[in-house]
């Protein structure tokens, strides 16, 4: 088994995937305290440092482009600081960033972490500062990206929609990556948390347990009752196949072909933090078709790529020789 997950990891290396979505700015101002405001009852901080992860969609990308991918980034940004810091992000990794088009007239969707510590304090996050708009895009830009899409779809392997509910995936756009995808038997996968549904005959859905009860509008107290929702909302979308992500309880594949494959994890010692972790899902399982791969070794895969990423703390990343050494193991 491991031969042969080792084999999909090689031959998905430099295979070209395009990632759409909402780029997200995930800031961390690290500040040392310093005393007691004069003005409130409040910390006064000393800024110590600033560090800028790609977040969202961005995390997407980035774990493509450290798993070997030859990814290219399409998304929506500001002409800020953020937007510079995740461009800076993606492309240390090699990822290709002439896709995020950058709007001068909207900021950066950005997540600033304010962290506070001192000499003899642990440091813990005590706010969090979101910065986005509800400004739908513009034509202008929509034009500008599907240009630029179209351009480069003739040579993409792979298509992911990672979408955080932002407006950069609009219908059109979506319709255009969709519609090629299905013509030139790309595969495809949508990674989203908000009307799910609207991304019918999209290849393959990644939903976790959560988002799959808010889709099919019900409680999935039992087994029974997530994999019927499962089945339901993968004939209900008219896709090849639903992946739900259910934590220390693994994953479940659901086929077209009425095929369901439950997936444990790896190893359920040593979580540290999940976030990012279905983002990692998604860039694995991706590659992986890309490459050919039937679709539950594309989900053991990612099972395994998730298992590394939980272990990190943040929105991490997983490379291919960590990838490869994890399924040695086994």
């Amino acid at each position: 088994m491991s031969t042969d997950l080792t084999t999909i990891i090689d031959t998905f290396q430099g295979k070209n995937i395009l990632v759409i979505g909402d780029m997200v700015a995930d800031v961390y101002l690290d500040g040392r305290i310093s005393r007691i405001s004069r003005e409130a009852p409040v910390l006064v901080l000393k800024q110590a440092g600033e560090k800028i992860v790609a977040g969202g969609a961005a995390n997407v990308v980035n774990n493509i482009a450290t798993l070997g991918g030859n990814v290219y980034a399409v998304g929506l940004v500001g002409d800020d600081h953020a937007a510079r810091g995740i461009r800076r992000a993606l492309e240390q990794n090699g990822a290709h960033t002439e896709g995020l088009f950058a709007d001068e007239t909207r900021p950066t969707i950005s997540k600033t972490r304010i962290i506070a510590g001192g000499r003899a304090t642990v440091s813990q996050q005590i706010v969090r500062i979101d910065k986005e708009t509800d400004a739908p895009m513009t034509a202008q830009m929509e034009r500008a990206i599907e240009r630029y899409i179209q351009d480069l779809l003739p040579r993409i392997e792979g298509v992911v929609i990672s979408d955080y509910g932002a407006g950069t995936v609009t219908p059109h756009l979506q319709e255009i990556l969709i519609h090629w995808c299905r013509e030139h038997d790309i595969p495809s996968m949508v990674d989203s948390r908000y009307d799910i549904r609207r991304f019918t005959h999209i290849g393959y859905v990644k939903q976790n347990d959560a988002e799959l009860a808010a889709a099919v509008g019900s409680e999935l107290p039992d087994e029974q009752a997530l994999y019927a929702a499962g089945q339901e909302l993968l004939s209900d979308m008219q896709a090849d196949g639903i992946l739900v992500t259910r934590g220390e309880l693994g994953m479940v594949l659901f086929e077209k072909d009425g095929s369901t494959h439950s997936i444990p994890v790896t190893d359920k010692s040593e979580v540290f933090d999940v976030s990012g972790a279905g983002d990692t899902c998604v860039a694995t399982v991706i590659l992986a078709l890309a490459a050919h791969a039937a679709p539950a070794k594309a989900a053991e895969l990612s099972n395994y790529a998730s298992g590394i990423a939980v272990r990190k703390l943040g929105t991490a990343t997983v490379s291919a020789d960590e990838l490869r050494n994890k399924v040695g193991e086994r």
